[in-house]
């Protein structure tokens, strides 16, 4: 599902992935940054938004999709090599007891990790 996010420079894509991307999303999703993709996750709901500038833009398009922010969490997603860094600053939410930018959690950072390798993990798209 794709979706569109307006901001002051203009409009963002943003795919929600619920089932097991295309190559053709990840290389979409990957267009903006080059080489890794900015994604939240909602690890309820077991889906995840990617692409854009900033993962304040994905956590938009979950909420907008119907997730709730608690359930959303931030990180980056490198095709190349197949790892996730745990950091975005959507994700500092003291009421949760994560401080930091960074999933402070080991479940959550897992449960992270497994969403994000079943629905857009496996791909090595050209490096262009």
């Amino acid at each position: 599902m794709l979706s569109v996010i307006y901001c002051g420079r203009g409009v963002i894509l943003v795919l929600i992935i619920k089932e097991r991307a295309t190559l053709e999303q990840v290389e979409q999703m990957l267009q903006t940054l080059g080489l890794y993709i900015k994604i939240a996750v909602d690890i309820e709901r077991g889906i995840l938004a990617g692409g854009g500038e900033k993962h304040a833009y994905c956590e938009a398009a979950l909420l907008e999709d119907g997730s709730r922010q608690r359930d959303i969490w931030g990180a980056d997603w490198i095709p190349f090599n197949q790892s996730i860094a745990y950091e975005s600053i959507i994700n500092i939410r003291p009421s949760q007891n994560n401080r930091s930018m960074i999933i402070q959690n080991p479940e959550i950072r897992e449960r992270v990790k497994k969403i994000a390798q079943e629905l857009i993990g496996g791909y090595e798209p050209e490096r262009g």
